[in-house]
């Protein structure tokens, strides 16, 4: 949700989306939980896997996070990065999963950055590269 406005979080951003050019970011602009949820259900075709990054969420190492983006093989993972104001119920109960990148509450931007890096980090594994070493 929302533009990214910090340039350091931009250049790290088009870093990994270098390294990962299948990876795709979709921003959408920011309302309310409600209407956000709302368009990203709306665009959801059948063959994705809405994956929602929520605070309540599972927390996976990165190995463990590599064998789940892996085993997505026939479908397309959508990850949704919420606003300030999280996700809403609708979003919570249609995603296929529900994942956290840490107990720790980060704003969305920095939560973008560490997705990508950790879907980077996640081919590499699966890749057998050294990155993740």
């Amino acid at each position: 949700m929302g533009k990214v406005k910090k340039g350091w979080i931009r250049e790290g951003l088009d870093t990994y989306l270098k390294r990962v050019p299948e990876l795709e970011i979709l921003e959408i602009k920011d309302s309310n939980p409600i209407q956000e949820g709302d368009l990203v259900l709306s665009m959801l075709r059948p063959e994705q896997r809405l994956v929602a990054l929520t605070e309540t969420g599972k927390t996976l190492a990165s190995s463990a996070f590599a064998d789940f983006v892996g085993s997505a093989s026939s479908h397309q993972l959508v990850f949704f990065v919420g606003s300030a104001d999280g996700l809403s119920l609708q979003v919570q109960q249609r995603a296929a999963h529900k994942l956290s990148l840490s107990p720790m509450t980060f704003p969305h931007e920095i939560a973008r950055l560490l997705l990508v890096e950790q879907l980077y980090r996640a081919k590499m594994i699966l890749q057998g590269g050294q990155y993740h070493k």
